[in-house]
């Protein structure tokens, strides 16, 4: 049986916060004499740990999905693979040449051109001046950057900089890929070319890590992922089930929001909460799930024609839509005798582009007075985890409509 490509046993990697580093003549002179100085003791108060006993296996020609929250631990555990930086404990071992893009900019050196890069990059790798021109013509025809080439990479944008690392990093002949967040920068063209290129790469049998929040992108393109949650491995399976675990980790925040109604109203809203399939989901919700917005509302004297107006703003401040109940009365008259009521609306699955949003609520009679209006009342966030989602973006706008198409056979005239 094949050892391993990949095999990752205990590894850890602790980091030292505040004062460190620096230390004084007088910490000599008291550790000579057996007792810690300042800097030592301020250190090591202050231990971080990014990484914690984290274990486990690649095969040849895997393509290995790594999810997590910001600060999990994701980062540090490329840049161990990658031995950009020693871990404190445990050990990695890489059988083959890696390949690594870890940020914007990775492995260039600002004052050589695009052209140089790529044989520098070639040249770390390990791999001779022919092999590079052997796959040079690809890898600039794929970055899309012929007319920089001889530019100084210092002059190009990020995005041009993440092209030209990522066509470096898949075509030349490494066996190992490493790409953290590399559709992070980009436009959806590019990023469709990342994903393709990294299938192709898998199927030609050499193994991909792939760091990534898109998490349709991972469930579309792993084979199996794990799930990272403070520097701790934390699940192991397929992308599908590690997604749902991520998931149901971050959900957090509470569903339901109470609000306090005036001394003096007429009618007023007092609770908003979010309803989503499975309760256990709380405010973080899959892109692709439908969820309820429950508004529970008490009218203390009569009213006519009243209704309920739902908005949802995204994290720029833009009102992306608004819905509006009918008549709150029903049963054909216009009427809203007191009492408490409550009222849902359905907000469909893979309709609002993944992201964080908050919600307005307005009671009202149109065309003659708010009766109650609450403003950023509360918080949600939908996730990118639907195949859908990748299709919004700054491009296809804020929501995704099915409208109807109607198709026919007719031959062209």
């Amino acid at each position: 049986m094949a050892s391993p490509v990949i095999e990752v046993a205990g590894l850890s990697k602790r980091y030292e916060l505040g004062r460190f580093g620096f230390k004084t003549l007088r910490d000599d002179l008291l550790r000579l004499a057996g007792r810690k100085g300042e800097s030592e003791s301020i250190g090591s108060k202050r231990r971080f740990w990014a990484l914690k006993d984290v274990t486990f296996n690649v095969d040849q020609g895997e393509v290995l999905g790594i999810i997590g929250h910001n600060g999990a631990g994701k980062s540090t555990l490329c840049k161990l693979l990658s031995r950009v930086t020693e871990p404190t404990a445990g050990e990695a071992v890489m059988r083959g040449r890696t390949a690594s893009l870890l940020e914007v900019g990775t492995g260039f050196h600002p004052d050589l051109t695009g052209r140089e890069n790529i044989f520098l990059n070639g040249t770390i790798l390990g791999m001779k001046r022919a092999e590079i021109r052997a796959s040079f013509d690809e890898i600039v025809a794929f970055s899309e950057a012929e007319k920089f080439l001889d530019t100084p990479v210092r002059r190009y944008s990020s995005g041009m900089q993440v092209r030209l690392g990522f066509a470096v990093a898949a075509h030349l002949n490494a066996e190992i890929l490493i790409a953290d967040e590399v559709l992070a920068v980009g436009d959806l063209e590019f990023q469709r070319k990342c994903i393709g290129k990294m299938k192709s790469v898998a199927s030609a049998g050499r193994t991909v890590l792939f760091v990534s929040h898109n998490l349709a992108a991972v469930q579309g393109l792993c084979t199996r992922a794990i799930l990272i949650d403070h520097g701790e491995l934390t699940f192991s399976g397929r992308p599908e089930e590690a997604i749902r675990s991520y998931v149901m980790a971050r959900s957090e925040g509470s569903v339901r929001a109470e609000l306090e109604l005036p001394t003096e109203f007429v009618a007023g809203i007092h609770s908003i909460a979010i309803v989503p399939e499975r309760p256990e989901m709380g405010t973080d919700l899959p892109s692709e799930h439908p969820f309820r917005i429950r508004v529970c509302y008490r009218v203390r004297e009569t009213i006519r024609s009243a209704r309920l107006d739902i908005g949802l703003v995204n994290g720029m401040g833009q009102r992306v839509c608004c819905s509006r109940s009918p008549e709150l009365s029903g049963g054909g008259t216009d009427t809203l005798q007191p009492g408490d009521y409550t009222a849902e609306v359905c907000i469909p699955g893979d309709f609002l582009a993944p992201g964080d949003y908050t919600m307005d609520a307005t009671l009202l009679q149109p065309g003659v007075r708010n009766l109650d209006t609450h403003k950023h009342v509360m918080s949600f966030r939908l996730l990118h985890t639907s195949q859908a989602a990748d299709m919004m973006n700054e491009q296809a706008g804020m929501v995704l409509v099915q409208f109807p198409w109607e198709l026919s056979n007719d031959r062209p005239i």
